[in-house]
């Protein structure tokens, strides 16, 4: 019977914990989650870098810079170089040298600037058959074939074709307002883009948009390599210090300034601290005095320190306490060494009559006071 009751609770413990795990496993299924992360390293800065990678994935030689740099860029007969960036940051002799590499076989892909209502031209009408004036931006639509219907080119500005041009291929609207084209150069070709949009690391994901950029790049490919230039136009320092460090500059100096609120001079008095209560004995007495000094109780502060005096030398000689007089003064004088006519005179029972006498015998009194 014991044996029974001590393997109870054990059976109806295990009992427990198989109905909790039969509800958890009821109740709760396993499933993935995919939590994307902030972009960290290059991918946090080249919009490009996506493109990068899926380049080098297809066996294509890429090489990603931030600024165009020409002299370290080498450039080939087939090479692609791809700017980011507002061509307007680029120069005269930058330009010359592109499209002198592009007469020479190679492949260039320019966007245009963004659209600002009353002030949007291109200075690439310079080196290409478009017209200066740029269009508002309006919406093209891309088909692919199994895949969600997509609108591009949304916030791109337009260009229209001067008169005459020729292009290998071009996608434009109804009205005839171009969003890019293609130009045959001398033995290359320039290609001229409402925006890069579709290139970026966020938009490159899409299959219409991968499609596209496959089609975009293809006159060099597996010819020569592929230069991307993501950030042509960042600016001097000073001017992104301005732009963007403010929001840790401002902070900094508000509380600078309130670090110097608190250690600069004041100007004006402090209130004063108010005045504690106190408690010591020795300030009482003191004041007990020195009312009794202004009221003219000068009878009186003599004779409590006379009984002092004669207290103290009760305790230190009872003989003498004893007497009167003369002979006590006497046989003071002949204790301390001193006149009994001083000792007289300092125990003397007569009241003083002027302040100047009280503070004299007041004085004698501490001396004697402190020789006992």
């Amino acid at each position: 019977m014991s044996r029974a009751r001590s393997v109870l609770p054990w059976l109806s413990g295990l009992a427990l914990i198989g109905v909790l795990v039969a509800w958890f496993l009821l109740t709760h299924k396993r499933e993935l989650q995919t939590i994307p992360l902030p972009a960290r390293g290059e991918a946090s800065y080249n919009p490009l870098y996506a493109l990068k990678l899926s380049l080098h994935a297809q066996g294509q030689q890429v090489q990603s810079r931030q600024r165009l740099d020409l002299e370290k860029m080498h450039l080939g007969r087939h090479d692609t170089v791809l700017i980011y960036s507002d061509p307007r940051t680029l120069g005269d002799a930058e330009l010359e040298a592109l499209f002198a590499f592009v007469e020479t076989g190679g492949h260039l892909i320019l966007r245009l600037p963004a659209w600002q209502q009353g002030a949007s031209h291109t200075t690439l009408a310079q080196w290409l058959p478009i017209e200066a004036n740029l269009h508002k931006p309006a919406c093209m639509a891309l088909n692919v074939a199994g895949q969600t219907p997509h609108r591009e080119f949304c916030n791109g500005a337009q260009f229209d074709l001067s008169k005459g041009a020729k292009t290998r291929a071009a996608w434009h609207t109804r009205q005839g307002q171009h969003v890019f084209a293609r130009f045959g150069y001398g033995d290359g070709s320039v290609d001229v883009l409402s925006t890069l949009e579709m290139l970026n690391n966020d938009s490159l994901i899409e299959p219409p948009h991968s499609d596209f950029t496959r089609q975009l790049l293809a006159p060099n490919w597996n010819a020569g390599r592929m230069h991307l230039v993501y950030a042509a136009d960042m600016p001097p320092l000073w001017r992104w210090l301005l732009i963007h460090a403010w929001k840790v500059l401002l902070p900094l100096l508000l509380a600078l300034l309130a670090w110097l609120c608190l250690r600069a001079q004041r100007f004006g008095p402090w209130l004063p601290s108010p005045m504690q209560p106190r408690r010591a004995l020795l300030e009482h007495v003191d004041a007990s005095g020195e009312h009794l000094l202004r009221y003219g109780k000068l009878t009186l502060l003599h004779r409590a320190l006379r009984e002092t005096v004669l207290a103290r030398l009760r305790r230190v000689d009872p003989l003498i306490a004893a007497q009167q007089g003369d002979t006590q003064a006497r046989l003071l004088a002949q204790r301390l060494g001193l006149h009994p006519d001083t000792l007289r005179a300092v125990l003397d029972t007569r009241p003083p009559a002027t302040p100047h006498e009280f503070r004299q015998r007041i004085a004698r009194l501490i001396a004697l006071r402190k020789r006992l």
